[in-house]
């Protein structure tokens, strides 16, 4: 075999992986783009000023909105982050300059990827059991509690990767010149990788957005505006579900609507974590 058609051989398969590689590439991205797709189509119809800054209306009436559970959303998203980032981070910050081999590192790490496992149902029935049951009433703040829990793994296991990858280098300087170890790194490894950390956040937001079993168990919804976190809440997951399960033609509209921001929402925090990690990135 000569040197052409040996050449002419590697051609074709280069060209046989790539055309097949391009075709798995499209198969992948089809089922996303047809839900995204029939999403926008039935929920875009819905979305209106009146959809977003009024409340449901009672059963047998047309029209009503979602901001109840807009807001809702948004205060359960943002206690959860409250009490994920710090403790998600703080963990991640203990595996990332942990020695790999020791007891409590391997027990940790284990414990973080059994919760990784655990169905968002049965932490929904753990948060009741602990929280919700004991004080006798549905909270937002258990519902926060449980979509935190859901959080932490995505947040761990992100900052521990990103802070692996800071070289050492950067620790040991900061050491010499006499800066604390905490200060070192709160102030200089932790901001290093800060691009990989808000990643990790954004997954986590992501996994719990569209979760609705925890919070039927927690949050339990509300058909009227709260703004306090001690008392049940709406949300845009629960209100998806117990529109969509109705009778009403007029309520299945407004959970594609309700599904549509939801949609959106994530997308956006997408797209904001991008620029943030553009405008933050460090390489290493």
């Amino acid at each position: 075999m000569n040197y052409s058609t040996s050449s002419f051989f590697r051609e074709s398969r280069n060209l046989f992986f790539k055309v097949l590689v391009i075709i798995f590439t499209i198969i992948t991205l089809f089922p996303l783009i047809a839900i995204l797709f029939y999403i926008f189509k039935e929920g875009i119809s819905a979305i209106n000023w009146h959809f977003l800054t009024h409340m449901p209306k009672p059963v047998g009436e047309t029209g009503g909105g979602i901001l109840n559970a807009i807001i809702g959303s948004v205060f359960i998203i943002v206690v959860a982050a409250l009490i994920a980032v710090p403790i998600g981070v703080s963990v991640g910050l203990f595996f990332s300059d942990s020695n790999s081999q020791s007891k409590l590192y391997r027990v940790s790490h284990l414990a973080v990827d059994v919760l990784q496992g655990i169905p968002s149902i049965v932490i929904g029935i753990i948060i009741y059991l602990w929280f919700v049951k004991p004080f006798g009433k549905f909270s937002a703040v258990s519902g926060s509690i449980a979509l935190a829990f859901m959080m932490l793994p995505s947040i761990i296991k992100s900052t521990e990767e990103t802070l692996k990858r800071v070289p050492h280098s950067l620790k040991e300087a900061s050491l010499a010149l006499g800066v604390p170890y905490y200060k070192t790194m709160i102030r200089v490894i932790v901001p290093t990788g800060l691009s990989g950390i808000l990643n990790g956040v954004i997954l986590g937001i992501a996994r719990v957005a569209g979760e609705t079993a925890p919070l039927l168990f927690t949050a339990f919804g509300n058909p009227f505006l709260n703004f306090s976190i001690f008392k049940p809440m709406a949300s845009l997951p629960l209100i998806i579900f117990n529109y969509a399960i109705s009778p009403y033609d007029d309520w299945h509209q407004l959970a594609w609507g309700a599904s549509f921001i939801l949609v959106m929402i994530i997308l956006f925090l997408n797209i904001l974590t991008k620029l943030a990690e553009r405008k933050w990135k460090v390489r290493f």
